[in-house]
């Protein structure tokens, strides 16, 4: 019996020639991650374990994007607690204000992830490095102390879903309304501790951007990572950014896999998930007309360059529907630089939008856009629980950014192609 891309990622990880689903290892860490919430946490565990020094401090990065720049006293002592250990222990990729980003845009672009890498994260969404091939998980803040101290960690290996993807997408249809759709198929539940593993033509004609948001939101469907397979668009994305070596690992002919889902790319429609799941979704003709008070584009989801192209684009010559609070959010400063170089930052602001530096801030309901009582929100994040952005009263409306920024012009949820 043969082995999915992730079962190959943790066997060299663990030291072993095979490992079966349902089998708990140990592996080596590639890299260990936190940001200004979670790492605090982590260090309070570390120092009460009476761990002084970290296993590799090339190999840990803490990337302070939730509250910064800070918007309180809490939130500065936390920043300061992750600006002290990462000086006491000389974190060689630590990112502050000025340098940060939304970290899991932030770790690809600085090439700390690579195929075939194991990554942990204390952040549900690790699992956005899946796109490159690598294996990357979200864990608990005392997993991260345990991973800065030793280098390991340990695994039960996942099964897996083969989605297979067929065709091209649409205009105005991007990976943002795959995942929706696939979560819609499956439920928030449907890959629960497996491995969702993308294969088929379809791969090839998506763009990094897109891939990146898929797994970004593969722990939507409760699945423990996403992965793709490594192609000639993600060794490209690599160049420049990657100098250490790295294996790309393709699943086995006879792998077995727990459920096979056959998606048609081409038959795809821009898709919105509704209050209060990321499983709650709908095309946007069945959304359509539904009233929005704010709009938010960016998160660690879809604030990337393309993202912010396909905003621009339909709000280039256009204005913010009166009423209505449209909040951009370049996920990086270098984002930021290359939308600024590409006009696109002016775009936004002559149509009347509040453009933010690198921040996850609202998503989590943390800063730049909190929500009122009862207040309605499209966003581009990549969760809409309850009280998620705001009181238990208002409303989270997930969606592309296509269609994030088609709806701020209008004031209601609508189809970027009917502008």
């Amino acid at each position: 019996m043969g082995m999915t891309m992730t079962q190959k990622i943790l066997a060299r990880a663990a030291g072993l020639d095979k490992v079966e689903a349902g089998q708990l290892i140990e592996g080596k860490l590639d890299l260990v991650l936190g940001n200004d919430i979670t790492t605090p946490v982590a260090i309070t565990e570390f120092e009460k374990a009476g761990l002084t020094q970290v296993f590799d401090r090339d190999r840990i990065a803490i990337v302070l994007d939730h509250s910064t720049p800070c918007k309180d006293i809490k939130s500065a002592q936390l920043c300061a607690q992750c600006r002290a250990f990462a000086q006491a222990h000389q974190i060689t990729h630590f990112y502050d204000v000025g340098q940060m980003g939304v970290e899991h845009a932030l770790i690809p672009e600085k090439g700390l992830a690579a195929p075939g890498e194991v990554i942990i994260g204390a952040d549900s969404h690790t699992c956005t490095y899946g796109a490159l091939g690598a294996f990357s998980t979200g864990v608990g803040s005392t997993d991260m102390a345990a991973g800065m101290a030793t280098g390991l960690a340990w695994f039960k290996v996942p099964s897996a879903i083969k989605v297979e993807l067929k065709g091209q997408l649409q205009p105005y249809v991007s990976g943002k309304d795959l995942v929706l759709h696939l979560i819609g198929m499956i439920g928030v539940d449907g890959a629960l501790y497996q491995s969702l593993e993308f294969c088929g033509d379809g791969v090839a004609s998506l763009e990094m951007d897109d891939r990146f948001t898929i797994c970004n939101m593969a722990i939507e469907a409760g699945a423990k990572n996403g992965i793709f397979p490594v192609d000639d668009k993600a060794i490209a994305y690599l160049q420049g950014r990657v100098n250490r070596q790295y294996t790309a690992f393709a699943a086995d002919p006879d792998a077995q896999y727990s459920r096979e889902v056959v998606i048609d790319l081409s038959e795809l429609r821009p898709t919105v998930a509704l209050p209060h799941l990321p499983s709650n979704t709908r095309t946007v003709d069945e959304a359509a007309g539904m009233p929005i008070q704010q709009v938010v584009i960016g998160s660690c989801t879809n604030g990337r360059l393309k993202d912010l192209r396909e905003a621009a684009a339909i709000l280039r010559g256009k204005k913010v529907a009166g009423g209505v609070r449209c909040i951009v959010i370049p996920a990086t400063q270098q984002i930021y630089l290359d939308a600024m170089a590409e006009g696109l930052i002016a775009d936004f602001i002559n149509a009347g939008a509040a453009v933010s530096t690198p921040t996850c801030g609202p998503c989590l309901g943390g800063h730049m856009g909190v929500l009122s009582d009862n207040e309605w929100a499209i966003s581009t994040t990549n969760r809409n629980f309850v009280g998620r952005m705001g009181p238990t009263s208002s409303m989270i409306i997930l969606a592309s950014p296509a269609v994030a920024a088609a709806s701020a012009v209008t004031g209601v949820v609508t189809d970027p192609a009917n502008l």
